[in-house]
C-alpha cells in the first residue's frame, strides 16, 4: 500500500492553489466551520433516520424521512469538498494517518450500509442497519477528531508497513 500512499500524497501535491489558500489567516478555520456545518446536516439527518429506524418517533411514517435525504446529501458534499481542501494542503498528515484511514473505511462502511438497506427493504434489517448506520457514523466523527493526534512523523524506509503506516516514508 506504500507505493500508492506515495504516489496519492505525490498527487494531492499538484494542487498549489489550494495550499496557498488554506495558508491564509482565516481559511483553515472557515473551511473547518464549512466541514463541521456540513456534518452537522449529514449526521442530524442520517441520526433522525437511523433513530425512526430503530422505533423512535412511530407516529411518523418512514415516507416523511424521505425528505430530509436532500440535507444528507447536501452535508455530504459539503464534508466532500471541504475535506479535500485539508487534504490537498497537507496529504502527508492524511494518507499516512491510521485515523484517517479508518474514517474513510467506515463511510465506504456506511455508503454499502445504506445500499443494503434500500436493497434489502425488510424491517428486521433495517433495524440492523439504523443500529450499523448510527454506529459507523459515530466511528466516522471520532475518527475525525483523532486526526489531529495521530499526525504520522518521519521514520526509515522500510519502517511503515500496509495501509494503517503511522510514519512517512519518502
Amino acid at each position: 500500500m506504500i507505493p500508492f500512499q506515495v504516489e496519492l500524497e505525490r498527487v494531492l501535491l499538484g494542487f498549489p492553489r489550494v495550499s496557498e489558500f488554506m495558508q491564509l489567516a482565516w481559511s483553515w478555520p472557515l473551511v473547518e466551520s464549512i466541514h463541521f456545518t456540513g456534518l452537522t446536516l449529514l449526521f442530524g439527518t442520517i441520526a433522525a433516520w437511523d433513530l425512526r429506524l430503530l422505533g423512535v418517533a412511530r407516529h411518523v411514517p418512514m415516507m416523511e424521512f424521505h425528505r430530509l435525504i436532500p440535507f444528507a446529501m447536501l452535508g455530504f458534499a459539503i464534508n466532500v469538498t471541504s475535506g479535500l481542501f485539508f487534504l490537498m494542503t497537507y496529504p502527508d498528515q492524511y494518507v499516512y494517518n491510521p485515523a484517517f484511514h479508518l474514517k474513510m473505511f467506515c463511510v465506504l462502511l456506511a455508503g454499502v450500509n445504506a445500499a443494503s438497506f434500500y436493497l434489502a427493504r425488510r424491517e428486521g434489517i433495517a433495524r440492523l442497519n439504523g443500529a450499523v448506520s448510527i454506529a459507523l457514523w459515530i466511528t466516522v466523527i471520532v475518527c475525525g477528531r483523532m486526526i489531529t493526534f495521530y499526525r504520522p512523523s518521519g521514520c526509515r524506509p522500510g519502517e511503515a508497513v500496509g495501509l494503517l503506516a503511522e510514519c512517512i516514508v519518502r
